[in-house]
């Protein structure tokens, strides 16, 4: 055999040999780093669907693995979340967050879900009131005022007046679940969120004047600016009548007093001098003397 052929052989042979080593080498890793998967972390997640107003026990939580990056304020120490009250549905095998619990101590219910700083008041609707039961948790109204006002024009008649605007309605009824599909629940009281000014005045309004609530795209933040409106308004095209003049800003023109009505008072006669008498007895006569005083006007 030609020695020439049997070189360009063997080092073929050694060529092919090297390739497929490192051709193994590279599917090996590459099985390897495809069979790893991502890393997992110790989570704590919700065994059941938890709603709003629930307070946490060790049968609603279990610690399990996470794959991927670990959700922001996601814990897997148990013990830091237990007991405290759920203000944002968890459906069941999610993380359980720090952002969705009331804090702590706060409790379960509708007062762990009032945020700080902020009130929830009651008012009393009806079917009309309450927007025909649309007014559910979750949602936003304006709230108008209808009374007459103290010490205005009692021509005007009675006044309509927006008094608060992008209210949020933390409750309607016993239900302070927030209902994603809006469906109308008739009730007596809805509960609002409102700042302490806010429950002031909608406490007395509530007492002194007639409420009606305004539903809102609950994305709509526009504050409107709006002049009320008066029954006599309605009468009238819905156009605003000039108010009267404002005659406190005017000149006042100072009045004169007219000059006195002289009086003659005629004077007093002058004091009567009275006469100095002196009587004279002559024998059995007898008569009298008068000497000064004022003769007397016959």
């Amino acid at each position: 055999m030609n020695k020439r052929f049997v070189g360009v052989l063997t080092f073929a042979f050694l060529v092919a040999a090297g390739a497929s080593l490192v051709l193994y080498r590279v599917l090996i890793n590459r099985t390897t780093t495809t069979n790893a998967g991502p890393a997992l972390a110790q989570v704590a997640l919700a065994s059941k669907d938890l709603e709003v107003g629930t307070v946490l026990k060790e049968g609603d939580v279990k610690v399990a693995d996470w794959p991927g990056a670990v959700p922001l304020g996601a814990t897997n120490q148990v013990k830091d979340i237990i007991g405290r009250g759920v203000i944002t549905a968890i459906f069941a095998k999610e993380p359980i967050i720090d952002s969705r619990l009331a804090p702590k101590g706060a409790g379960g219910g509708m007062a762990s879900m009032i945020p700080p700083g902020m009130r929830a008041v009651a008012v009393r609707v009806n079917e009309v009131v309450g927007v025909a039961g649309f007014v559910v948790p979750g949602t936003h109204v304006d709230v108008l005022i209808s009374g007459t006002a103290p010490g205005g024009n009692g021509n005007l008649g009675t006044l309509t007046q927006t008094l608060l605007q992008n209210i949020e309605v933390l409750s309607a009824g016993q239900d302070f679940k927030k209902d994603a599909e809006g469906k109308p629940i008739m009730v007596q009281v809805v509960n609002m969120l409102v700042t302490p000014t806010q429950a002031e005045q909608l406490s007395l309004a509530a007492s002194q004047t007639s409420i009606q609530l305004v539903l809102r795209n609950p994305l709509d933040h526009m504050i409107a600016k709006t002049p009320g409106t008066a029954l006599q308004h309605l009468f009238n095209g819905g156009r605003t009548q000039a108010p009267p003049p404002d005659l406190s800003s005017r000149p006042r023109t100072q009045r004169v007093a007219p000059a006195p009505i002289p009086v003659h008072v005629a004077a007093p006669p002058p004091p009567k001098e009275i006469p100095f008498v002196m009587e004279i007895i002559s024998g059995p006569t007898k008569r009298e003397q008068k000497f000064g005083g004022t003769p007397e006007v016959k």
